[in-house]
């Protein structure tokens, strides 16, 4: 016979309004209210001792991420909006900025937004110039996911049809977002009935300050990378693999982001900043640390652990202060930064590049771990 209280848990599971489905995560479902599309997004939190989430099913949306800081003060360490609207808004408008989403079906850029697959060439809708960035518009960032309670978490689907992007192949996507301690874990799996191309990444903007007013150039960054992909005036990969002993790229032991930020350097300049895929350094398959990055004024710390082959290193280089997002705050440049686990940009178009083509009979599995804590 089921005890009392787990019968309860069950019943707020199926009503949706509570479910604490864990002893130490508790999830909880709100209403995100309504759209400009008609849409009713939903919001779930995530919270244990040490993390409070919220997630929504439109676009996926991390809203929020609260950790403390090394005298115990909870603050949110992400960019966005106050009401789903705001990122509603902001992913219609002429220069998305991505804040907290899931990227699909193509992550970062594909050059031409074009690319061919077993002898086809398809086309995508070109939002960068020429090239197609995040497969924007329409990506998965504007899609509304079907969300459900799981322990510790929530897990997001969503099916994305034959030739929605351009993109080949009736496509069904799952996100599990799960709190563990201090990680937030992010699993991504995805089928299909044709052969096709993926990519998946979350987007969050990052500030361990929980101060986005400032900027994050006194965190100090230190990636698990000796090469990156250096690009074009585009930003489009050149297909090289360059070592980064020597140069302002150069993170493996660490230091502030603002100390070569302004450096005379071609990549720098093409990117206005540091927007650039790092090559991880990893010694087999599986979760391997990517990148940590410290805060010294609160103590906060954030590793990046993924199985994904790239991380794309991004320094908030094109937000202007015309974009205000939670408490009315005006974003100006360097107020955040990115670590967007991934494959490489523009995959599809350099066969030397680790494939993205997913096929069918073949399940896409990636794990992204934020490990948050402070010293």
């Amino acid at each position: 016979m089921f005890p009392f209280r787990s019968l309860v848990a069950l019943a707020l599971l199926y009503s949706g309004v509570t479910a604490p489905v864990r002893a130490q995560t508790e999830v909880n479902r709100r209403s995100g209210g309504r759209l400009p599309d008609g849409s009713e997004p939903q919001i779930y939190t995530l919270k244990n001792k040490r993390l409070e989430v919220e997630i929504a099913t439109y676009g996926g949306e991390v809203l929020s991420i609260k950790s403390p800081d090394r005298q115990g003060k909870m603050a949110d360490v992400v960019l966005g909006f106050a009401t789903l609207a705001g990122y509603y808004e902001n992913n219609h408008s002429k220069n998305a900025s991505f804040f907290g989403p899931i990227i699909g079906r193509y992550a970062n850029r594909i050059a031409q937004a074009t690319f061919t697959l077993e002898g086809k060439r398809y086309t995508l809708p070109n939002n960068d110039g020429e090239n197609s960035l995040h497969s924007a518009p329409g990506g998965f960032n504007e899609r509304l996911w079907a969300g459900r309670i799981i322990p510790g978490g929530v897990e997001l689907s969503y099916v994305s049809k034959d030739g929605e992007g351009g993109f080949p192949g009736n496509l069904s996507v799952q996100v599990r977002y799960t709190l563990s301690k201090g990680d937030l874990k992010i699993d991504y799996t995805a089928t299909t009935d044709a052969p096709t191309v993926l990519n998946l990444t979350n987007h969050s903007y990052f500030n361990l300050s929980g101060d986005p007013s400032g900027t994050i150039l006194k965190e100090e960054l230190k990636l698990m990378a000796s090469r990156f992909t250096p690009v074009d005036r585009t930003l489009i990969p050149t297909g090289e693999l360059r070592p980064l002993a020597g140069t302002p790229f150069d993170f493996q032991n660490g230091h502030p982001i603002g100390e070569r930020i302004h450096a005379d350097d071609e990549q720098l300049r093409f990117a206005h900043g540091y927007d650039h895929n790092f090559v991880i350094d990893r010694a087999g398959a599986g979760l391997t640390r990517a990148a940590e990055v410290y805060d010294p004024a609160t103590g906060r710390v954030l590793e990046v652990w993924t199985t994904e082959p790239g991380v794309q290193f991004y320094t908030g280089n094109f937000l202007d202060g015309s974009i205000r997002g939670k408490g009315g705050r005006s974003y100006l440049q360097n107020a955040a930064l990115c670590l967007e686990t991934q494959h490489f940009p523009d995959s599809p178009n350099h066969p030397a590049f680790p494939s993205t083509v997913l096929r069918p009979g073949d399940t896409f599995r990636s794990t992204t771990v934020y490990r948050f804590s402070a010293r």
